[in-house]
């Protein structure tokens, strides 16, 4: 993650921050996220029945494209200069907007929205995040995520 000083994360505040690498979702990727969840639905592991579906083949699961956000976030979400650790605080809002089909890329839009601090060294943030996918008008989804960081 970038790492940044506090005024400089606080002055960023309504502004995009950038947008990640794309990350590929396999057929692999999927499965191994159905033996972890244990959500085996077909239209994520048969191959051959999810080609009968509306959707033309296997699709990602909603929360697959949702846990990315964490590697996304990696490549532009900024972080305090003396962050001794981070953790996930929740989400305002999730929407699965379009479905993520096996072998297509996605990649994540971040804007800061909030940063703020609860306690000496203790800040939250919150950004709006969009999960677009690779050659798709309509993306895959759109969340508010928000953190803490303790510096």
């Amino acid at each position: 993650m970038p790492i940044a000083p506090i005024d400089q994360i606080k002055s960023k505040v309504g502004q995009e921050l950038g947008v990640s690498d794309w990350i590929t979702v396999g057929q692999d990727r999927i499965n191994v996220f159905a033996d972890a969840t244990e959500d085996h639905q077909f239209i994520h592991v048969d191959e051959a029945l999810a080609k009968q579906t509306p959707f033309g083949g296997t699709i990602a699961h909603g929360f697959l494209s949702l846990s990315l956000l964490s590697r996304m976030a990696a490549d532009v979400m900024l972080v305090p200069e003396t962050t001794k650790m981070g953790v996930n605080y929740g989400f305002d809002r999730v929407r699965f907007l379009a479905p993520v089909r096996a072998g297509s890329k996605v990649r994540g839009r971040f804007t800061l929205v909030s940063f703020e601090e609860k306690r000496p060294g203790q800040y939250q943030f919150a950004h709006d995040v969009t999960v677009e996918i690779e050659g798709e008008d309509k993306p895959a989804l759109s969340a508010t995520w928000i953190g803490q960081v303790f510096a």
